[in-house]
């Protein structure tokens, strides 16, 4: 299994050392499988788009105006 290496505050450290119990490695594994699979699921609804991404970032703005109307 391949390793991987990060950093981490300092105040993040100490509280996961507040807490052996935890498998903390497995914690991040399952984050990051959550995340693939999240990209993944993205990835086949976006597959075929033929949206640009400066389209996507139109159809953000304007969802995003027409909620705020709607919230007024």
């Amino acid at each position: 299994m391949p390793n991987m290496t990060f950093s981490l505050p300092e105040e993040l450290h100490k509280e996961m050392k507040a807490h052996p119990e935890i498998k903390w490695a497995e914690v991040a594994r399952s984050a990051i499988r959550t995340q693939l699979g999240r990209l993944n699921v993205y990835d086949r609804l976006l597959g075929s788009s033929r949206l640009t991404p400066s389209d996507a970032v139109q159809v953000g703005r304007e969802i995003r105006r027409s909620a705020s109307r709607r919230s007024k």
